[in-house]
Order: structure tokens, then sequence, then C-alpha cells
């Protein structure tokens, strides 16, 4: 079972904490699952074993708390948005559609998707549920709070919000998963993330956009 961790990120941990989890995920990326033990964690971030327990629990704990903050990476503004403009609007969508591409092509998400993907055969392991649940779907629900604040403003029309999220999020990522987990290069293809971005930004309003707010 998932620990009952309320939307974690930033705001939920203190500076410290929050310097702990970039040192786990450094070691995840740079040393794989064996790197990551409670010793290693403690030494690489000068903490005690004791604390890393107090703050997160055990192993899956810790491993939740460092899904739960690499999501939170993922800006969607400020929770509901009110006065929404259009111009506010897109400016918003495009910033979380970079911050999406960014993170989930970082090494952090590669080296978590590769774990789990790993672990996949094993009967105790979380990690699969952990990624959807403290990753993809944390950042589904922040998101999909922004398209609610939308449609109210009557910037934006759907009947189901997470259909039409989950319509955003294939627009901006579509077949990045697999290019990344076949190992090709991104040096070039990062370059090309705030065009990929404005494109699924403006093909989702071309599908869900009311036409409020649009000039010119």
């Amino acid at each position: 079972m998932l620990h009952t961790l309320e939307t974690p990120g930033p705001e939920s941990f203190s500076p410290r904490q929050n310097a702990v989890l970039e040192e786990a995920l450094r070691l995840l990326v740079s040393g794989g699952e064996k790197a990551l033990t409670t010793a290693g964690v403690a030494r690489a971030a000068n903490c005690s074993k004791e604390s890393l327990y107090k703050w997160f629990g055990d192993r899956d704990g810790l491993m939740e708390a460092m899904i739960a903050y690499q999501a939170s990476k993922v800006r969607t503004g400020d929770g509901a948005q009110a006065n929404l403009t259009r111009p506010a609007l897109e400016k918003l969508l495009n910033d979380f559609a970079t911050g999406l591409l960014d993170v989930l092509s970082g090494d952090v998400s590669l080296a978590l998707n590769r774990l789990a993907i790993g672990q996949a055969s094993r009967e105790s392991s979380q990690l699969g549920e952990m990624l959807l649940e403290r990753g993809r779907r944390q950042i589904g629900r922040r998101a999909t709070t922004l398209l609610i604040s939308a449609k109210r403003a009557g910037l934006i029309a759907f009947d189901d919000a997470n259909e039409a999220y989950e319509t955003l999020y294939g627009l901006i990522v579509r077949d990045l998963h697999v290019r990344m987990m076949l190992g090709e290069d991104f040096s070039a293809i990062r370059k090309e993330f705030g065009r990929r971005a404005e494109r699924a930004v403006n093909a989702f309003l071309a599908l869900y956009g009311t036409g409020k707010g649009v000039t010119g």
C-alpha cells in the first residue's frame, strides 16, 4: 500500500529535506538501485539514517517522496486561477508543457522508469504504482485544476476534465517515452521542446478553446 502523502513536493518538505531528495535522485541516476540505500543516501546528503526514517519512513517511503518531489517540478501555476485570461492560460499551458517535457526527458525520469521495468516481475515491488500515483497522477491532478479554472473562465469547454487532460498530455508527450527508452540522443530533441510545447498547446486550444479572449 502506498503511503498517505498529500501531494508532497517542495512546499511540503523543508529545504533540508528537498536537498536530501535531490541527493537521493542523483544517487539513483549515477549508481542505480544498488546505490540507493539508506546508508548511501545519508552519507551523500550528510544526514543521519535516523533523520531519513523520521522524514520519509522506510525505503519505499523515500522512493515515494523522491517521485513526488520530481513530479512537483512540473509547475501548473498556483492552484485554481482566478480571473484567468486567454494569454495567461496560453502561458501557463506552455510553461506546463515545457516543464513536463523537461522532467520526463531527464536522467531522473529515465532512471525511475527503467528501475520500474526491472522490478515489474517482483511481486512485492510497488514502484510502478508509485510512479503512476505520485508521478503522473499527481501532475495530472494539478493540471486538471488549471483546466477547470479555464473552463469556469469560459476559455475552454469540455464534458470530462480528465479526458481533456489526457488529450493535452498525449499532444505534449506523444512518442517521447518510446524514444527515450530506445536510447535516442536527446541533445537535439531538447532544443525543439519549446516548439513542441507550443504546437501541443495550440492543438489543444483548437480542440477545446471557446474563442473567448482571442484577438486578431
